[in-house]
């Protein structure tokens, strides 16, 4: 999907450096759906490296899967509902404390990581292309991401 004129112009300006971030994000999400419709991967290209965490970890609570991957509780508990309808994952109260829901690759689950696994290795490649064309951006964003966490924002004002 080609971007407008109006919002090309918006993202020349530096100061939209998160909205950019976001439309590649976006672009890269909408692209991967219908990768992953070929593929036969139903998992929300978003839950990827949950599912691959949980298939990992074997079992784990939410907030398990939050520090593992480095986001906030609540996105963790959001992408849940989704991957329980879709029978990816199981949930169930921990036995030693009925307040902490547990959670566990199905059948579906374990195959649609296999699947995942599968297409990481070609996606791997497209990536590398596109590096080869546009430069690092990977490298780019983690050491941007670095320099973030050494040094916010607030102080570089």
């Amino acid at each position: 999907m080609p971007t407008s004129p109006k919002l090309a112009s918006e993202l020349d300006d530096i100061s939209f450096l998160g909205r950019l971030s976001e439309a590649l994000s976006n672009r890269i999400e909408e692209q991967t759906r219908d990768l992953f419709d070929d593929a036969g991967i139903t998992v929300p290209v978003r839950s990827c490296s949950l599912l691959t965490e949980l298939g990992e970890a074997g079992e784990a609570s939410a907030a398990e899967l939050a520090r593992a991957l480095g986001q906030s509780h609540q996105l963790v508990v959001q992408k849940c509902p989704a991957l329980l309808r879709l029978g990816l994952v199981t949930q169930h109260a921990d036995p030693a404390d009925a307040r902490r829901k547990m959670f566990r690759l199905t059948a579906e689950g374990r195959d649609q990581l296999a699947r995942i696994t599968a297409y990481r290795s070609k996606i791997g490649a497209a990536y590398r292309q596109l590096a080869a064309e546009a430069g690092d951006v990977h490298g780019a964003i983690l050491r941007t991401l670095d320099a973030l966490a050494t040094r916010p924002l607030r102080d570089r004002l």
